[in-house]
């Protein structure tokens, strides 16, 4: 028998106690948005949990491992939406109220690549009407977010520090690779 996977979300009640609200992610669609390396372990972590993945990458991933589809199938499609995508002028405000429209009513946004890659305003009135019913964020357009920044007072908004490098072992391999790359360059290897 399949495990039911729950990505639980816990929000502050009035009264200073905690409600729970989850979200069955098994049999769910996830969106992933850019395949580099983050974007393919999103998707295989996904997979691992009973999520069905589709993709979008701005160029032709032949190693994608999932299915490809349109930029507009995939917002139309996907219970959840992850962006993975580098900031460039293409991607600056990819997701605005028009892409936002095109998503299924109450999606789950997680952005954990550049916030600029988000038209904030429009996150903001999306969030508000429940159009977006959840955003995961550790990146903003201005950094760090000001307390008083409306993101921080919506209750249907987790925020994060984009520091998922700041342990150990993601600091190890990081030097590794750094290793690595510098003896490929100089020919010891």
């Amino acid at each position: 028998m399949r495990a039911s996977w729950l990505a639980w979300i816990v929000t502050p009640a009035p009264a200073g106690g905690c409600r729970a609200r989850g979200t069955q992610l098994h049999g769910k669609t996830l969106g992933v948005i850019g395949l580099g390396g983050i974007g393919r372990g999103v998707a295989r972590i996904a997979r691992g949990i009973g999520m069905e993945v589709i993709a979008w990458n701005r160029t032709p991933r032949l190693d994608a491992g999932v299915p490809i589809v349109n930029l507009d199938t995939l917002l139309a499609r996907a219970d959840v939406v992850s962006l993975n995508l580098a900031l460039n002028d293409e991607t600056r405000g990819i997701i605005d109220a028009k892409r936002i429209a095109q998503m299924k009513p109450g999606v789950i946004l997680i952005n954990t690549a550049r916030g600029a890659l988000i038209d904030e305003a429009a996150l903001i009135a999306a969030l508000k009407s429940g159009q977006i019913g959840r955003a995961g964020l550790d990146v903003f357009h201005a950094e760090p977010l000001a307390k008083d920044h409306p993101l921080a007072r919506l209750d249907n908004v987790t925020l994060s520090s984009h520091a998922a490098f700041r342990t150990l072992e993601a600091s190890m391999t990081l030097m590794r690779r750094a290793i690595d790359i510098v003896r490929r360059v100089v020919g010891m290897r």
